[in-house]
């Protein structure tokens, strides 16, 4: 057995080596370092010669930044789902009774910290809310349950601002639901978004009533929407009151679907009642 191992091994060292495979010459321009490699990118011959050429598709002009602190209507966005109107109404209940719905309304509703989910985690929003309407509520992937049990206030609220906004008198049924927010101080916020969930209907219609403390409400053209950003000076709060209409969601739908919209459907109306303390 030792005899064969060995001759095995002697024959092993005589035996030739295969001829290399010959590879052809690649410029060096054509090779990508380890670097760019891990990234995917290859590397190509350029022209030694450059020339500019106008873009093709007409750069987005960005409209200059406007305060809006007068009472009136305004037409604030042209798109494709028409005009986009704000009517503000500053100064909209007396002072005295503002401060005085102000406190009960802060002491008396069952605010609560909503969890919505984004990315695939978990966030808790930087204010505190509550809802009331027949149906619930869902937007940031969480729901807010079905509350059909109205404050008294809020109710005499909604019929003041129904028949500020040209709706049926008395009865307040042009808004069935509300979502309250309280911002508790200039930490609380709310970021860039748009109330376009196909809940709210094609032609969504919200009247927004501000008490206590005043902040700045920011709106943008869509895909930008509006927001309520965070102020690092000292902020009293605030509750701010956002009556809307709510319908079932459309067949196909999950809850909270942002509704696409087209040129059919004509108009978007946001109504901003203020009684901010100035």
């Amino acid at each position: 057995m030792s005899d064969k191992r060995q001759r095995a091994r002697v024959q092993g060292s005589w035996a030739k080596q295969l001829p290399k495979q010959s590879r052809p010459a690649v410029p060096l321009s054509q090779i990508a370092s380890p670097a760019a490699a891990s990234w995917g990118i290859r590397r190509q011959t350029m022209p030694g010669n450059f020339e500019f050429h106008q873009p093709i598709e007409r750069v987005r002009d960005v409209p200059p930044e406007r305060v809006i602190d007068q009472a009136g209507d305004y037409e604030i966005s042209h798109g494709p789902s028409g005009v986009s109107r704000l009517r503000l109404l500053p100064d909209f209940l007396p002072a005295q009774e503002a401060d005085w719905m102000f406190s009960k309304l802060l002491a008396e509703l069952p605010w609560s910290q909503k969890t919505n989910i984004r990315q695939g985690e978990a966030y808790a929003e930087p204010r505190l809310t509550c809802w009331f309407g027949e149906l619930p509520y869902t937007y940031a992937r969480s729901t807010m349950a079905a509350n059909t049990q109205w404050h008294p206030l809020l109710q005499t609220l909604r019929t003041l601002v129904t028949e500020a906004s040209g709706g049926s008198g008395g009865g307040g049924d042009r808004f069935n639901s509300l979502l309250c927010n309280l911002y508790r101080d200039g930490h609380d916020s709310i970021g860039w978004h748009s109330d376009d969930e196909a809940s709210l209907g094609h032609q969504p219609l919200i009247a927004s009533l501000s008490l206590g403390d005043s902040r700045v409400f920011s709106l943008r053209k869509n895909p930008p929407p509006h927001q309520v950003a965070k102020e690092y000076h000292d902020r009293g709060p605030r509750i701010n009151l956002t009556f809307r209409n709510m319908y079932p969601e459309p067949q196909g739908y999950r809850p909270g679907t942002k509704l696409r919209f087209t040129p059919k459907y004509t108009h978007r109306s946001h109504f901003q009642f203020s009684s901010e303390k100035p």
